[in-house]
């Protein structure tokens, strides 16, 4: 017995409780190999994740149903429910549909005790020491993407000297009023994460978009490459809620993106399709288990940052020991920076935020 009363077990025997995961992960595979396959739904660019997979584990087949949106999964999944089929092991995409569909009705099981890879279950690995989940208790809804966002915000940069914002609160200045074009804030799925951060920022909030989208007669379009064309000509100078500046500026076009970091107030870190969550009565628990495993693992997660770069879409990962140079730049979390987790279930609901914006717009056309 040690000091305290604590007891302090021999060598040997700390080895073998370190070592525990070991015989769990072994039955664990076996046991997936027996099932002989996993099937997941998510959203499209999995597929190419999981190719890396059956290579690694051909004995499991994946069947991956990666063609539809998550709402359209999310009713598939559903009237498989109602009519007794268990046809899904996981759903690999974002946090939404997981929480108003999945979650309310009761058919997710806990990702914890699933975990097994000691390099999965260490949070120490992981952005801000810790697991990040979508879900109010922090159980269900496992986040392992973890994009950097400011407004997605842009200039010409012949015409806008960056180091004269230091606040969103700037975007205000009166000289700004009609040089300024934003994607539409009414599709609000193309937005909704920087919609977000603007709304539930403590130092932006309700006041902030009303103000912006009041006051600063923006022009609205629905094509991001007229936005940019628009912006590198000088028709306008800033451009809000854009994602190809790189690829324009490289062609040689003067537009930049404002460093998420250059602004007060920071940026937010957050997934837009980067969660998974394990069903209840799983056709094959155990590959569903192995599955999670590998794909919240150094190399899951360095194959998902790698294999969606390839399809030209930044997905960064909430792992913190993996490289990140597939990721550009101004996307990169940046130690020293003020970032806020945007995955917060309290912040999905949109409603409060398209109300404020669109009678601050019926208000600007009075």
């Amino acid at each position: 017995v040690g000091v305290l009363g604590f007891t302090v077990l021999p060598w040997p025997a700390r080895a073998a409780v370190a070592d525990s995961w070991k015989t769990e992960w072994e039955q664990t595979l076996g046991a997936a190999r027996k099932e002989g396959e996993i099937s997941f739904y998510g959203s499209q660019g999995y597929e190419k994740v999981f190719e890396v997979f059956q290579k690694k584990y051909p004995e499991i087949k994946v069947n991956a149903v990666t063609n539809m949106r998550g709402s359209e999964h999310g009713a598939r999944v559903m009237t498989e429910r109602r009519a007794g089929k268990y046809l899904v092991d996981l759903f690999i995409n974002g946090v939404v549909t997981p929480i108003q569909v999945y979650l309310k009705a009761n058919i997710l099981e806990p990702i914890r005790p699933v975990l097994i890879l000691p390099e999965v279950v260490d949070e120490s690995k992981w952005w801000e020491g810790k697991h990040h989940y979508a879900d109010p208790e922090g159980k269900y809804i496992f986040v392992f993407q973890g994009n950097v966002h400011g407004g997605e915000n842009s200039y010409n940069t012949k015409a806008v000297n960056p180091k004269e914002l230091k606040s969103y609160w700037d975007f205000l200045d009166p000289k700004w009023k009609g040089k300024i074009v934003a994607y539409d804030v009414s599709r609000v799925s193309n937005v909704a994460h920087s919609l977000r951060f603007l709304y539930n920022h403590p130092d932006l909030g309700p006041e902030f978009i009303k103000r912006f989208f009041g006051e600063m007669e923006i022009t609205y379009s629905r094509d991001e490459r007229q936005m940019i064309d628009w912006l590198g000509a000088g028709k306008f100078q800033i451009a809000f809620f854009v994602s190809d500046i790189e690829d324009a500026a490289k062609q040689g076009l003067p537009v930049k993106f404002f460093e998420p970091g250059q602004f007060k107030e920071g940026a937010f870190v957050g997934p837009s399709q980067g969660g998974v969550n394990l069903f209840k009565n799983a056709p094959h628990p155990n590959a569903a288990k192995v599955a999670i495993n590998w794909l919240l693992s150094r190399e899951g997660q360095d194959t998902y940052q790698k294999a969606f770069a390839q399809q030209h879409d930044v997905r960064q990962s909430m792992r913190e020991d993996i490289s990140m140079e597939v990721i550009p730049p101004t996307y990169r979390r940046v130690k020293g920076v003020k970032y806020i987790y945007s995955g917060k279930p309290e912040w999905l609901e949109m409603g409060p935020v398209t109300k404020v914006i669109k009678e601050a717009q019926q208000g600007a056309k009075k």
